[in-house]
């Protein structure tokens, strides 16, 4: 007869090995693994090129000492001009245009912000137009929609306002008059809108922050969203959008290829997806040497820190290395590298030709 041992399988008698009391009690959130792989790292602390942070959120009112200090910050990352999406409108955003730009009047892109305020009113779309043009003679550059259109922002009766409302029509054709771009946030990852189980990529992050999770009896499916801000695009051929956060396709860059081709007035930013870019360096290097002309920088939440994992992932062939929070990725990146002229349309020629008003003498020929 076999013994016992001999007919256990290799994990069965892995799991009978005595382990500490540490390892027996560590949950998977408190797995950090520190690699052994060697190889050759060329850590990137400056960008190569002057760039523009087309995706920023700061607080227009901040004081001069503060603001000061976001400069020097700045130079040190080699950002020549942040674009601060959180301009609000009316009084609001002149006062906070006067503020940044007054202080430091090359730095600073100012973005107004849209007030669903009334939409059930027959004239909320002229009137919302209206403030916008009002908003851009204030100063803002140009306009930022929020993720809360299409899955919280409700109108008078209760009911959700979709993307493509056509009470917003007058606004998206007003930006397009006015030459201005429109940054559109839209949904939010595809995963959490799916069972929050052993198959979901990002089961770590919907854990640690379960408000994040989009359940179908709160919120409309995924697709259905994001049909409706490619319906308003289609709609606007005229108007500029950049689509915020690769248009949450950076986990599949061939339809998000499909779409950029389908829409010459779309454009899009990397904000907070460059995990999505970092593991799949080889076709992410090919699709952005393809789509050159159509992608911008962008970083979303403000942490100076944070920025050198950018300059890595775009300018090195640098391989397995740590993503800045791991509740986004689990994985490891690995460097683009993309090519210079690649690089200069991403970090600020894509943004100079679609964002009027920006300083040129802050960047190269």
């Amino acid at each position: 007869m076999r013994s016992l041992a001999y007919r256990l399988t290799p994990l069965v008698l892995l799991a009978l090995v005595p382990v500490s009391g540490a390892a027996q009690t560590m949950s998977i959130e408190e797995y950090e693994p520190r690699s052994t792989l060697l190889v050759p790292a060329s850590p990137v602390k400056r960008a190569k090129y002057p760039f523009v942070d087309v995706h920023s959120h700061q607080d227009a009112d901040m004081p001069p000492e503060a603001l000061d200090r976001l400069v020097r910050d700045l130079d040190a990352l080699n950002m020549a001009v942040m674009v601060n999406l959180s301009g609000r409108n009316g009084d609001a955003l002149r006062r906070g245009v006067s503020n940044m730009k007054g202080r430091h009047p090359k730095r600073f892109v100012i973005f107004a912000n849209l007030s669903f305020g009334g939409i059930d009113d027959p004239d909320y779309g002229k009137r919302a137009a209206a403030q916008l043009e009002q908003d851009v003679r204030g100063g803002a550059q140009g306009l930022k929609i929020f993720k809360n259109l299409g899955m919280t922002v409700r109108d008078g009766q209760g009911r959700r306002v979709p993307v493509d409302d056509p009470r917003l029509d007058a606004v998206w054709q007003k930006a397009g008059e006015l030459g201005i771009p429109i940054l559109i946030h839209t949904a939010d990852p595809a995963p959490f809108w799916e069972l929050h189980d052993r198959f979901n990529e990002r089961w770590l992050e919907l854990k640690e922050i379960p408000s994040r999770r989009r359940p179908p009896e709160q919120y409309p499916p995924w697709e259905q969203i994001i049909a409706e801000q490619h319906h308003v695009f289609a709609k606007h051929p005229r108007t500029i959008f950049i689509n915020a956060h690769l248009g949450w396709m950076g986990n599949n860059l061939a339809r998000l290829g499909e779409l950029l081709d389908r829409y010459p007035n779309v454009y899009t930013e990397i904000g907070a997806v460059l995990a999505e870019l970092g593991r799949q360096p080889r076709f992410a290097r090919q699709w952005f040497i393809r789509y050159q002309d159509r992608v911008l920088f962008g970083k979303d939440a403000w942490a100076p820190e944070e920025y050198p994992v950018y300059f890595r992932t775009l300018e090195t062939a640098d391989e397995y290395f740590d993503y800045y929070r791991r509740r986004h990725a689990f994985w490891k990146l690995y460097g683009l590298d993309l090519p210079d002229e690649v690089l200069k349309k991403l970090y600020y020629q894509n943004a100079l030709r679609i964002i009027p008003g920006i300083d040129r003498s802050l960047f190269p020929n």
